[in-house]
């Protein structure tokens, strides 16, 4: 008896699987979104149910996306989710044959990171320096390298001020598939935050960074102050990770380790960290302490 299970009905089932792989929350959305684009798609050919779907029908799909002017990382990433989601298919016994097997990738050039140089990081510091809370956002994305979700989650308990025995310390706490990590601070970041709680608006929400009400600074929040003093600083091109990019560059070319670059910055393989490699000069002589940009 032939399987009948629809492509609505499937895409429901793979998306509850990811959740239950607990997968991350971002890979979860973009993965829903990309089945969900191709399950519009797949209906408007009239196939409705999973095993009618054939190579020729998702080439299609790939077609549709390159004349749309889809970029190739998008198709790239797009049939990625297509493969993975005809793979559980498969897995499941929904299907017999892999319609997606044969789909390859477009071949990609990787895009060079986005590092800032000391005149363009400079005048974002210099354009933050009067808003007290956006220098200590700003200071600690670009000496500690961490993500602008793990900043939006940090707690107040997180940071360890700089004493004059020890240096700072910042608690990245666990997320989704993330170990948790502590970030060493030093004298600029840990001043900025210090500074910051100082003026804090006093409130029973625990999040470091906070609104003028209490509530929590969200993702987009920070996002958005930050381009808006990339615009003062005129700073062209810039994106917020790419403060991240330039604390993992600028350690790498002077000489700190890899492997301690990658440990702070939370990579999960040190091959993430080694691609800068090829993007900065690097000291024949390494060194392992973390300095200031």
């Amino acid at each position: 008896m032939a399987n009948t299970t629809t492509l609505k009905n499937a895409h429901s089932k793979f998306v509850d699987h990811l959740k239950s792989q607990k997968r991350a929350s971002a890979t979860v959305i973009a993965y829903r979104k990309d089945i969900e684009q191709l399950v519009d798609s797949l209906e408007k050919l009239g196939k409705l149910v999973v095993t009618d779907v054939t190579t020729d029908d998702l080439k299609a799909f790939l077609t549709d996306l390159a004349a749309k002017s889809y970029t190739e990382k998008s198709v790239s990433r797009k049939i990625n989710s297509t493969r993975t989601f005809f793979k559980f298919l498969k897995v499941e016994g929904v299907i017999k044959e892999d319609p997606a097997n044969s789909l390859t990738h477009p071949k990609l050039n990787p895009k060079a990171p986005r590092i800032l140089s000391a005149v363009e990081y400079r005048a974002l510091r210099d354009a933050v320096r009067n808003d007290i809370r956006t220098k200590a956002v700003v200071e600690l994305l670009l000496q500690t390298g961490i993500r602008i979700g793990e900043l939006a989650s940090l707690r107040i308990q997180d940071f360890r001020p700089a004493t004059a025995k020890a240096s700072g310390e910042l608690t990245v706490a666990p997320f989704e598939n993330r170990e948790v990590r502590f970030v060493p601070l030093n004298q600029a970041a840990s001043s900025a935050v210090a500074e910051y709680i100082a003026v804090r608006p006093e409130v029973k929400d625990e999040h470091l960074f906070v609104t003028k009400t209490g509530k929590p600074l969200l993702i987009r929040n920070i996002r958005a102050t930050i381009d808006r003093f990339f615009k003062q600083a005129e700073i062209e091109h810039a994106k917020v990770n790419d403060l991240r990019h330039t604390f993992v560059a600028y350690h790498l070319s002077r000489g700190v380790s890899l492997t301690l670059v990658s440990k702070v910055a939370g990579h999960k393989r040190l091959s993430t960290t080694e691609k800068y490699l090829e993007y900065i000069e690097r000291p024949a002589e390494e060194k392992l302490e973390l300095g200031e940009l």
